[in-house]
């Protein structure tokens, strides 16, 4: 914990319909992050910047935004706070699109302050990436913020917030270390790997470059690299392929149809290219699923294997 006092500021302008939490909440893993929450409507992001250990702080103000930053990376995350807030997110030319599609057309109506946030960090978002394949939400939550506080270390600022581990802490550790957290060896391996390659990942000019040396690394797939650059670069044609509800949604969503694989998805989304993230995003935002059939899928414990 360092000074309560923030040491670094800017103010933000921001469009009147913008939605500050309802648009970071894709940087919270839930309301327990032990890296990033919001609190009363502020929003606290701990992270690891290249000037040193930062947290940043949002909230709303009038007809903007306030950044405020903690810690020796403070001005270099106040600088990125408008990205991080969504407000680099280029909607132009979505309006056209969406208005192809009636249900598309009213979602990006009704959710027109939700923009698309961009950290641009991507070695925390591998974490978690690599640590939700094909496991239930609250396996890959458990796991990452057991992960989280094993290697971790408190972060600048009032709130008792951790800050993201080390590639080189990860990829310095046997992939037993993980066990305990409900990680068995293939993730760990793969979360390894993406450690030990962490600074030629970061330093990636753009999502495509970075999906193209993701998907080189083994263990890593289009899934995981999607949810990856979606957040790291604000990329709004990232889809999730290979995700196990997805596919269903958007078929249902778009097409009324209760099953969809993930060509019948890509088929049904490519009206919306350039955009075929953000109308995945609308639908999540929207609450909108196929229906379900048969049992959910069990949370299972690697720890006792």
């Amino acid at each position: 914990m360092t000074s309560t006092e923030p040491t670094a500021r800017r103010v933000l302008r921001a469009p009147a319909e913008h939605r500050l939490a309802a648009t970071v909440r894709a940087l919270t893993f839930s309301p327990y992050d032990p890296c990033a929450r919001i609190v009363s409507g502020v929003f606290w992001y701990a992270s690891r910047t290249p000037a040193g250990p930062a947290t940043l702080t949002l909230r709303a103000d009038g007809d903007g935004l306030i950044a405020e930053a903690y810690g020796p990376g403070a001005a270099w995350i106040v600088d990125r706070a408008d990205a991080i807030a969504g407000l680099r997110d280029d909607v132009a030319g979505f309006a056209e699109l969406a208005a192809a599609h009636p249900v598309v057309a009213r979602l990006a109506a009704r959710h027109r302050g939700l923009r698309m946030p961009a950290t641009g960090q991507l070695f925390p978002r591998v974490l978690r990436a690599v640590l939700e394949q094909k496991v239930t939400g609250k396996e890959a939550y458990r796991a990452y913020a057991a992960t989280v506080r094993h290697f971790g270390e408190p972060a600048p600022g009032p709130v008792p917030l951790l800050l993201p581990p080390t590639p080189e802490a990860v990829a310095a550790a046997p992939y037993w270390v993980f066990h305990p957290f409900g990680v068995e060896q293939r993730r760990a391996d793969t979360l390894r790997r993406a450690a030990a390659l962490a600074d030629r990942l970061e330093r990636c000019a753009d999502s495509a470059e970075a999906t193209r040396r993701l998907t080189a690394v083994p263990g890593i797939g289009a899934w995981t690299a999607a949810e990856v650059v979606r957040v790291t670069y604000g990329d709004p044609d990232a889809v999730s392929v290979g995700d196990y509800h997805v596919p269903h949604t958007v078929a249902w969503a778009l097409a009324g149809e209760a099953r969809g694989d993930d060509a019948r998805m890509l088929a049904l989304l490519e009206p919306f290219r350039g955009h075929r993230g953000r109308v995945c995003l609308l639908l999540a935002a929207a609450g909108i699923h196929a229906p379900r059939f048969g049992p959910r899928m069990p949370i299972r414990s690697f720890a006792r294997f």
